[in-house]
């Protein structure tokens, strides 16, 4: 995981089964579009996040293509039906191979 990036995700505890939740995600990551240049005037490397994707159970349940105007640390918000208990994966791909993931269950009560 490379220096300095992490995953932040806000997800309800608990919801009704059928319910449509609000989650909330951002990630701390620079994001660097590949066009600027530093203090000597060299290019600095695209380092961005270029997709961003979550599952519940298993199934899909957004997939998101990042393109390098997104800004820095990007936070992203949808919403989502819980049919059933179980774990919400969310997974960031980062332009030098990395991978960074986070899982939040959810009860249904």
């Amino acid at each position: 995981m490379a220096s300095g990036v992490k995953p932040r995700v806000k997800v309800p505890k608990s919801a009704a089964a059928g319910d449509v939740i609000t989650i909330k995600t951002l990630i701390s990551h620079p994001m660097e579009s590949g066009q600027r240049k530093d203090g000597d005037g060299n290019i600095i490397p695209r380092s961005i996040i270029n997709r961003f994707t979550c599952e519940f159970n298993g199934e899909s349940v957004i997939d998101v293509t990042l393109e390098p105007a997104v800004s820095t640390n990007p936070y992203i918000e949808f919403d989502a039906k819980v049919p059933e208990a179980g774990d919400f994966k969310f997974t960031w791909y980062d332009d030098d191979g990395s991978v960074y993931e986070e899982t939040k269950s959810i009860s249904v009560g």
